[in-house]
C-alpha cells in the first residue's frame, strides 16, 4: 500500500477504534506537501462503502486533506452507515489528489477515462472523478454530474476538468 493511502487507513482505523485523530508525518513526503483537493474513497468487498472529497484544498497540507477526509468517507457520507470496528479488516482505500481545475471551452476537451469533472449552474456545482466504472462516455459524465448537482439539463452550466493522481 502505498504511503499515502497507508495514512488514509491510518486515520480511519485510529479515528474509529480510538476516536483520536492522526497527526501528519513529521516530514511530508513530496506527494503529501503543498496544498490540493483530495477525495478518499473506502471500499468493502469491492463495493463503494464511503467517499468524500474537496474540490480545492481546505487544510494546510495535502497529508491533513488526506487525515480529514478519510475520517469523513468512513463517518459522514450520507449514503452510508459509519464504518464500524469489526468491518476495519475489509476496508480498502483509495486517494485521490486533485490537480487545479481549468475551464473548458468545449466539450471536445474532455474524456472521463483522464479527466473529472466539476460542473457548475449558479451556485449548484458537483464533482465526478475520471475513470469510474460504468461512466465511458463524455455524455453520461455530464449527466450524472448535473445530476448529482441538482442542474437540469436545460440549465448553462460551466465545466471544468482536472486530473488525479490515485493512490492505493
Amino acid at each position: 500500500m502505498h504511503p499515502v493511502a497507508e495514512l488514509a487507513k491510518k486515520s480511519v482505523e485510529s479515528y474509529i477504534r480510538e476516536g483520536r485523530t492522526v497527526d501528519p508525518p513529521d516530514t511530508l513526503p513530496p506527494e503529501m506537501s503543498g496544498k490540493a483537493g483530495v477525495f478518499v474513497c473506502l471500499k468493502k468487498n469491492g463495493e463503494l462503502r464511503g467517499c468524500i472529497g474537496t474540490f480545492s484544498a481546505c487544510c494546510d497540507s495535502i497529508a491533513m486533506e488526506i487525515i480529514t477526509n478519510a475520517i469523513s468517507a468512513a463517518t459522514r457520507d450520507p449514503r452510508f452507515p459509519q464504518v464500524e470496528a469489526a468491518e476495519l479488516g475489509s476496508i480498502t482505500y483509495s486517494v485521490d489528489i486533485l490537480s487545479c481545475p481549468e475551464k473548458i471551452k468545449h466539450v471536445s476537451e474532455l474524456d472521463p477515462s483522464r479527466y473529472g469533472i466539476i460542473v457548475q449552474g449558479g451556485f449548484r456545482r458537483a464533482l465526478l472523478l475520471p475513470d469510474l466504472e460504468g461512466v465511458d462516455t463524455v455524455e453520461e459524465q455530464i449527466r450524472i454530474t448535473r445530476m448529482k448537482a441538482g442542474i437540469l439539463p436545460s440549465e448553462e452550466v460551466e465545466i471544468y476538468k482536472f486530473e488525479v493522481k490515485r493512490y492505493q
